[in-house]
């Protein structure tokens, strides 16, 4: 039989586990429901996933597959503002 100490050991453990996997699953259902409303979804995915691979190695590979779509997300995000400066005259029109 079990002692009392062995009993509170694996409910410790566990629940920890539980825990963490209820928590990450929270934080990462509600990073994907901000990639279709307004929020910062994939910086609350990348939590969720973060957390979840405290326990989980898929999620934490899934969280460098995370970081790497934010690094192009954010790349991309910063080509769409760069523009060629306008011509002082168009050339049909220099002087």
């Amino acid at each position: 039989m079990s002692s009392p100490l062995q009993v509170v050991r694996f409910l410790l453990r566990n629940s920890r586990r539980i825990g963490v996997s209820v928590a990450g699953a929270v934080v990462l259902l509600a990073g994907l429901v901000m990639l279709v409303l307004p929020g910062p979804g994939l910086l609350v995915v990348a939590l969720g996933f973060a957390i979840l691979g405290t326990e989980y190695a898929w999620a934490a590979a899934a969280l460098e597959r995370t970081k790497d779509a934010t690094r192009r997300a954010g790349r991309a995000a910063r080509s769409v503002g760069r523009r060629r400066p306008r011509e002082r005259f168009p050339p049909e029109r220099r002087p």
